[in-house]
């Protein structure tokens, strides 16, 4: 149930149909997905799922969707999808990154936004990927394992130590800021039941520490990203023209301009010292989605740069070796940019970027545990490179030991897989590497996590 409060709130909205509006709120929530191209592309994809889709118009490799319910699909398994509303989508096609950038996500999870930057920025870019509340950190940590990500440091820190910690050094921060939520009313029950004035206040005061934080650690030249999924002015358009006023070297940008054709300009309210028509709102009677609001803003140019240093250790020479031997075993070469480094009692393959010790949730790819002179893989070494792994069992759509495996079970293997030899092998879905496991003569021994497994 839409709180009426909300309504007579929106009925005064400037410049909005509000009539049209009240109607998209009576309609169904709207799905999408977006491809994951780290691990493959439309046109292997969709064939695959077992819907019909159609793709957003202002967004390469995302469509919409008539079904959300995909997580035992072969493809959600295997990274090649992240269900994502299309509002959400649209906020980092509203930056429209490059590669290579220095990218900060300061309220990640669950990770739609997080993977998205990742395949935007490639992998010579460097995203640090952060999440405030622990259980949903583990969250964030499974979806950007899922999706094979290889450039990303996932840290479960205040926004105010990660400033302390890094200073102005990202050319990208985004600041998707914790909101009261009203652009959700459709999609979640609990949204409307939790929604009150003085939550929005709350939210606003809150956003507006987070804000100033993002400020401290946007690079003179570097731009902010920020945006949440609620309507109030005074959690976007109110806040944004305080940031304004309290930072001039700071300003509006434009969005890109597939974003612009299908959203409404920001609201210049009553007493505004900005012009705030460069934000954006993402209304449902306007494009087919959940709510949403942007604003681009850039730090003018100047002096500065980060000066943190990393602070995880390489492992001792003998781990170091170890370690090296055991990845040109299972690899076909050592990822080029990335550095060795050891925490507690497992090895890592992580961006050349400072990483703080404090708070530190997962500092990139993990290779796998030590365990009495030797290393366990992880998962996330197969889910990540897979594909650059000496022994390869590619698995067609339809192939039974698909199922097999995703339910835990040893596999067979054909005559020219098992001619790889024993050893440490990959296993891939249409091109897309699903997780790992081990050849053992004749047999791939399952090492998929229990926990993502399908049952039955």
């Amino acid at each position: 149930m839409i709180p009426q409060e909300f309504l007579d709130r929106m009925r005064r909205m400037p410049s909005l149909d509000f009539d049209a509006f009240e109607a998209a709120l009576n309609t169904p929530a709207v799905r999408a997905l977006r491809v994951n191209t780290v691990k493959t592309n439309s046109e292997k994809l969709i064939p695959l799922l077992p819907f019909s889709v159609s793709p957003l118009p202002f967004a390469a490799n995302a469509f919409y969707a008539p079904e959300d319910k995909v997580g035992a699909l072969p493809a959600h398994h295997a990274g090649m999808i992240y269900m994502q509303d299309p509002g959400a989508i649209s906020t980092v096609c509203a930056a429209a990154p490059d590669k290579g950038l220095r990218v900060i996500d300061l309220c990640a999870a669950p990770g739609g936004k997080t993977t998205q930057l990742a395949a935007a920025i490639g992998e010579n870019g460097v995203l640090v990927s952060n999440e405030y509340v622990s259980a949903r950190c583990r969250i964030l940590q499974g979806n950007i394992e899922r999706m094979g990500t290889k450039n990303v440091i996932l840290t479960n820190l205040s926004t105010d130590r990660l400033a302390d910690f890094y200073g102005a050094c990202f050319d990208l921060v985004v600041a998707d800021v914790p909101c009261s939520g009203e652009g959700m009313f459709r999609k979640y029950d609990v949204a409307s039941s939790e929604w009150s004035p003085e939550n929005v206040k709350m939210c606003a005061e809150r956003q507006r520490e987070i804000l100033e934080n993002a400020a401290r650690l946007t690079r003179p030249g570097g731009r902010l990203l920020y945006s949440t999924c609620t309507f109030s002015l005074e959690e976007n358009e109110q806040n944004i023209d305080a940031f304004l006023t309290a930072h001039p070297d700071f300003s509006l940008l434009p969005v890109a301009p597939e974003i612009i054709r299908i959203t409404a300009s920001g609201v210049c309210f009553s007493g505004a010292g900005h012009d705030l028509s460069a934000c954006r709102r993402f209304y449902p009677h306007i494009s087919p989605g959940e709510g949403q609001f942007v604003a681009l803003l850039a730090r003018q140019e100047g002096d500065g740069e980060y000066a943190a240093k990393s602070e995880l250790s390489a492992p001792d020479r003998k781990t170091a070796q170890m370690a090296e031997a055991f990845l040109r075993d299972a690899l076909t070469e050592i990822p080029d940019g990335m550095q060795l480094l050891q925490w507690r009692d497992t090895l890592w393959l992580t961006p050349d970027f400072p990483i703080p010790l404090r708070g530190l949730f997962a500092p990139g790819v993990c290779i796998g545990t030590l365990q009495k002179g030797r290393i366990e893989p992880h998962h996330q070494l197969a889910s990540a490179y897979g594909k650059q792994y000496r022994r390869q069992i590619d698995l067609s759509d339809g192939d039974p030991r698909v199922t097999a495996y995703l339910r835990g079970e040893e596999l067979p293997l054909t005559a020219a897989e098992a001619a790889y030899g024993n050893g440490y092998a990959a296993l891939l879905y249409e091109g897309a590497p699903l997780g790992g496991g081990k050849i053992v003569g004749d047999r791939l021994k399952n090492h998929y996590p229990k926990g993502l497994r399908n049952r039955g």
